[in-house]
């Protein structure tokens, strides 16, 4: 959350001419539901079953760049449904970075709802902890203190 994934997905996309795919429009257009109303009716669970449904219908996708969540990777077989099927990504920020991008934010997310800053810090600092085992078999990791270029993100992709 707060990385970039969908912001640097589109400069992505466009500058190699090809078409972008965020997974949670992709999911909340599939099922008449925004993702807050996903986890307020059946939770966590729930949203990552219909996560992974649509990670696997994207997958069948070309010439697309495709913005997961951040928590696409950790469940089921997500991360090796995305290393075989595409060049993965990994946008590494420090929690301070990423609570002050979402503090910043204007979307509504579930699993941060109400927190102060500091309890955001903590908790971003915790999930990453949690999910580094699978973002770090992402093809390449690029670490990032301030917004990255198309043309910084390209050449870490080497494209």
């Amino acid at each position: 959350m707060g990385s970039g994934k969908s912001t640097v997905g589109r400069g992505l996309a466009k500058a190699l001419k090809l078409d972008f795919i965020d997974m949670d429009d992709f999911i909340e257009e599939r099922n008449f539901k925004s993702i807050p109303t996903i986890f307020a009716d059946g939770g966590e669970e729930a949203f990552r079953k219909l996560e992974q449904k649509a990670l696997i219908e994207l997958s069948e996708f070309e010439n697309v760049v495709i913005a997961t969540g951040g928590g696409a990777p950790c469940f089921f077989d997500n991360i090796d449904v995305i290393k075989k099927t595409g060049k993965s990504l990994y946008l590494k920020g420090s929690p301070r970075i990423l609570a002050d991008r979402l503090k910043q934010s204007k979307v509504e997310r579930p699993l941060i709802k109400g927190k102060s800053f500091e309890e955001l810090v903590e908790f971003i600092d915790e999930t990453l902890n949690k999910r580094e085992q699978w973002y770090t078999q992402a093809d390449v990791i690029l670490d990032f203190d301030h917004d990255l270029s198309t043309a910084e993100v390209s050449k870490a992709l080497k494209l």
